[in-house]
């Protein structure tokens, strides 16, 4: 199985004027501007050129036209980006924004001028009128987002950088809003760490759907050995990890379960799950549910262990911004006397593609070695264990805060490193620069042993969405 790839993100584009600036620079302006925004890999929604002069919007009509374009493609539209090949006129600009009445991000950004044309004909003042903009913005309430450098030519590397950061933040926001994440069993009841506010979760727009595992169990019973749907699982298992050793039993009894829960997904209508994974499924049941937990994550249906549902919120908001899985691991132990480095590790559901595809560090399903010993080896096939491949490394945890009524996080970039470490589970080496400024923040503030991972760098993007756009409290460590 290969990951599904993320939708492409759909940006609605203000071309903004002023008219005793020189207008024609709009024109220009907005045809190199869609160019870029389309390298980038965003579709582009824009008023045409023969619909306002040059596509751009400077009186009430043209903010009209604008906005009802917009709202036609609201389905669509995942962000807005503004552009000012001049001045601008601000209160079009804030006005058609309001009249679409969409809620996503964006974008400001400005042209700069050459000092070899700042006579009336090639002058821009973008500069100026950026804040001016950006003024207005905040008056209508309307959040935004800015560019690294206050005016930025759209072909630099440093705004090639702000459209990807930008893409983040959209792909963000469009998973997170109207995410439904199936909850099944309850949590281990030594973890109060995983305890969290489904009303919190709800207000932020994200819905918690639960099951009894009993009642999954029951679905699982009434399955047949010879069921198309159960044979089409078993196989789908053995292509997507190593089964070698593993008993044929434990292997449809895992599939049966993977059928169950793909049922409830289907018609719960749920993006994610986080599962109740110990002890009473391997008790009871037989096996551990963490191979199938792992081909969802791979799929970027992100799956947690331990009903950690804060967890799977992280992992399913990177996974989405980066096309790429993520895993739930815990910050583990210690390397060597290294203040920046940790073995971050888990038993594990990590999805494949995250792990090595080297030698014996390459994933494999295996039994479960830490709680073996209270339910029995034989109850316990089911692992995913490897060793972590080199990457990049962006981290993310989301708590829900009842004291406050906040929802808080902590976001921040290191590596997955190859420094030597033999283990079990899946597991691997992360390198964070001023590691124990982070460990501090975190026991400080009570954060949860879990952390989501995800191999890239997209933190800057992922605080974006969260603070500006949903207004959470996070932390971004530098």
């Amino acid at each position: 199985m290969k990951p599904v790839a993320t939708q492409p993100v759909t940006v609605g584009l203000v071309v903004g004027n002023r008219g005793f600036f020189p207008a024609q620079l709009c024109e220009k302006g907005r045809s190199i501007m869609i160019e870029a925004l389309e390298k980038a890999g965003f579709k582009v929604v824009a008023l045409a050129p023969k619909a306002t002069r040059f596509g751009s919007i400077e009186s009430f009509e043209e903010a009209q036209k604008c906005a009802r374009l917009f709202d036609a493609h609201r389905k669509q539209i995942d962000g807005i980006v503004i552009t000012l090949p001049n001045f601008g006129d601000e209160k079009a600009i804030a006005n058609a924004l309001r009249w679409s009445g969409l809620r996503v991000p964006v974008l400001v950004h400005a042209w700069p001028d050459d000092p070899n044309k700042m006579l009336m004909g090639n002058r821009r003042d973008s500069f100026c009128g950026k804040m001016s903009v950006c003024n207005n913005l905040k008056q209508y309430g309307i959040p935004f987002t800015l560019t690294r450098l206050h005016t930025v030519d759209p072909k630099s590397d440093s705004f090639k950088q702000d459209l990807a950061d930008f893409g983040v933040t959209c792909r963000v926001l469009r998973a997170l809003r109207g995410l439904r994440i199936g909850a099944l069993g309850t949590r281990p009841t030594a973890f109060n760490t995983v305890r969290y506010s489904e009303k919190l979760l709800e207000a932020a727009g994200i819905s918690v759907e639960t099951l009894d595992l009993y009642e999954l169990l029951g679905w699982v019973n009434e399955l047949k050995d010879t069921d198309r749907a159960v044979i089409a699982k078993l196989k789908e298992i053995g292509d997507y990890v190593g089964t070698r050793n593993i008993p044929p039993a434990a292997l449809l009894k895992m599939a049966k379960f993977g059928v169950a829960v793909d049922g409830w997904m289907k018609r719960a209508h749920l993006n994610a799950t986080a599962m109740q994974c110990w002890t009473a499924i391997e008790e009871f049941f037989g096996v551990v549910p963490c191979t199938v937990m792992s081909m969802m994550s791979n799929l970027l249906m992100s799956s947690a262990c331990e009903v950690d549902v804060l967890g799977c919120v992280g992992m399913y908001a990177m996974a989405q911004a980066s096309g790429r899985p993520s895993a739930l691991v815990d910050w583990n132990n210690n390397y060597a006397d290294d203040p920046d480095k940790a073995v971050v590790f888990h038993c594990s559901n990590l999805p494949r593609d995250i792990f090595t595809d080297k030698g014996e560090d390459k994933a494999r399903m295996d039994w479960h070695e830490i709680i073996a010993g209270t339910v029995g080896k034989e109850n316990t096939y089911g692992t995913v264990v490897g060793r972590i491949k080199t990457a990049p490394l962006t981290y993310l945890r989301c708590t829900t805060d009842d004291a406050t009524g906040r929802i808080r996080a902590y976001v921040g970039q290191g590596e997955f490193t190859d420094d030597p470490l033999k283990s079990f589970g899946g597991y691997g080496v992360v390198r964070i620069p001023n590691f124990q400024k982070l460990l501090a923040h975190i026991c400080a503030n009570g954060y949860e042993h879990h952390v989501a991972v995800n191999p890239s760098h997209i933190a800057a993007g992922v605080k974006e969405a969260l603070t500006k756009y949903l207004g959470w409290d996070v932390y971004l460590h530098e």
